[in-house]
């Protein structure tokens, strides 16, 4: 004779706890105290007196967190939109002249006066043809962002990025261009005359999003393999 299968007791609790919820989902509902035990997260008072009040009052907390954080994004939608906009465009580029030309055309985006690509070489000189983007010497990145670092806010630093016109900038955004294993250090750098212009984790997410579109749109355009 077979014996029957054992059955470990807690899974069996679990079980007929489930069975009882499953035919009782109305009486349970109603029952505060019971649904504050099952869920401490959204009802944290176990002395609930009246269910539905407390409902509302959580779901009016929501709400105006959520009308907080839709009030700050709205703040902020001038520049989001444009840099909305600028991302369409890059996508949206023909050659590999027309996206650089609208990375180095972006100031206005980011609330900027400058902005440039640069790329490590032997000469610290300006790339024939293309306007604002540099050769800068062998290092400067490495010194800038560090092995892994991905983008930076500086003080100054302007002439070396962006050559003479970059003098005056008080206000520096450098984020790194990931092109490829076998191609030189890149960073993409916005300058600004004013101080403190990109301080702020939401600026910083807009110019870095930003950097990873360019760095993709040029890779295509290079045909260079993906990083």
């Amino acid at each position: 004779m077979e014996s029957a299968a054992l059955i470990d007791p807690a899974e069996a609790a679990a079980e007929a706890v489930k069975a009882f919820v499953r035919l009782n989902r109305v009486r349970l509902a109603a029952d505060g105290e019971l649904l504050a035990m099952l869920l401490p997260e959204r009802f944290r008072d176990c002395e609930i007196r009246d269910l539905q009040r407390h409902v509302i009052e959580q779901l009016v907390c929501e709400n105006a967190a959520l009308r907080a954080e839709c009030d700050g994004l709205r703040s902020r939608q001038g520049i989001g939109e444009a840099v909305r906009r600028l991302l369409l465009e890059l996508l949206d580029a023909r050659s590999f002249e027309e996206a650089v030309g609208l990375a180095v055309g972006s100031p206005d985006a980011f609330g900027a006066d400058l902005a440039g690509i640069c790329i490590e070489g032997e000469a610290c000189r300006a790339v024939p043809g293309a306007q604002r983007v540099r050769l800068v010497a062998p290092g400067v990145v490495l010194r800038i962002l560090g092995r892994d670092g991905s983008g930076v806010i500086l003080s100054n630093g302007g002439e070396v990025l962006l050559g003479p016109a970059g003098r005056g900038c008080r206000s520096m955004a450098v984020f790194r261009l990931r092109l490829g294993a076998d191609t030189p250090p890149a960073v993409f750098v916005l300058g600004a005359r004013a101080p403190f212009c990109f301080e702020g984790e939401e600026s910083s997410e807009e110019i870095g999003y930003f950097a990873r579109a360019l760095e993709r749109a040029i890779r295509a355009w290079l045909d260079l393999p993906k990083r």
